[in-house]
């Protein structure tokens, strides 16, 4: 199994086109410890030639431009495309709104949960991907879906889907029930394992988490490869930033560092290869320079980034 991390940023992609934090506006000079990331985005394969994407960003266009394997072959008929299909892991802006630029009566399949399907049905705008020609399945939860494209053939990926602690989109959120979550039900939030019919290994992509608990430990112990949220370094990292009035836990995102943080949490796990993906702009690893990025490191982490190559 191929993956290629397509996106690694938080919504708003890095630099952000209105954050003049400091790490933003080194991102525009293009330092050499510093890097500019898109959406977050992932691309399998099993055999290199058929592709599904999880999660449509709004930088997708951009993101097919900079990754060959996404693109039409040069004898494919006149339109084409080797995106077999997309997997949605909620319904967020930064995940869902690519959709509208994969408009173009191409052929291809989304998956996702049913409470991620009914958002898109009930916002019409997403009827320009025509649902005769992108069709929309249903990723049911705990159980292994074979991803098919839309003429019902396997491209050799699976997938088992399963909730995690998360929230509910945030156009979605229902003030009236901000002690429930908001309105957060199960399935808003998912988490993905990853398999392919000649890898041995499995890997997960959680690139959104509130919390980490006995069920998810116990899930992703033994795991080859993990893509984990990475959003925040600190939970009141974009307060102390003075770009914003919300703490990771608010947004639906585990923190990384300190004792309650997602590196603590799964240290003891054995877990092959370990990504922090999904990161925001104002999170100090995105400095490959920085000490938050030498101690993610030296906790035998990845800090992820667009381009970045997995090979199982």
């Amino acid at each position: 199994m191929y993956l290629k991390v397509v996106g690694s940023a938080a919504g708003g992609g890095f630099p952000q086109w209105n954050c003049n934090f400091h790490l933003s506006r080194d991102a525009r000079k293009v330092t050499e410890n510093i890097r500019p990331r898109t959406q977050s985005s992932l691309a399998a394969s099993a055999d290199e030639a058929r592709w599904v994407l999880f999660n449509a960003s709004p930088d997708i266009r951009q993101q097919i431009a900079a990754t060959p394997e996404l693109q039409p072959a040069e004898n494919a008929p006149p339109r084409s495309t080797p995106i077999c299909a997309v997997v949605l892991t909620n319904a967020d802006v930064d995940h869902i709104a690519g959709l509208l630029s994969l408009r173009e009566r191409e052929r291809f399949v989304i998956y996702a949960t049913a409470r991620v399907l009914a958002v898109l049905a009930q916002n019409a705008i997403f009827n320009v991907v025509d649902p005769v020609l992108a069709e929309r399945r249903e990723l049911k939860l705990h159980e292994v879906s074979p991803i098919l494209d839309w003429q019902n053939r396997p491209t050799g990926i699976s997938v088992e889907a399963f909730a995690v602690p998360g929230k509910i989109a945030l156009f979605l959120e229902d003030q009236t029930k901000a002690e429930q979550g908001f309105g957060t039900e199960e399935g808003d939030t998912i988490g993905l394992k990853i398999m392919s019919e000649d890898a041995k290994s499995d890997v997960f992509y959680i690139p959104g988490c509130a919390r980490i608990d006995g069920n998810l430990r116990h899930r992703l112990d033994r795991a080859s490869c993990l893509l984990f949220d990475g959003t925040v370094y600190t939970d009141d990292e974009m307060l102390t930033s003075g770009v914003g009035t919300k703490t990771g836990q608010r947004m639906g995102h585990l923190h990384i560092s300190g004792d309650n943080g997602s590196m603590r949490a799964l240290a003891d796990l054995q877990i092959g290869r370990r990504i922090y993906v999904h990161i925001n702009n104002t999170n100090p690893i995105l400095d490959d320079h920085s000490p938050e990025a030498a101690a993610v490191r030296q906790g035998g982490w990845e800090i992820g980034y667009d381009g970045m190559e997995i090979r199982l």
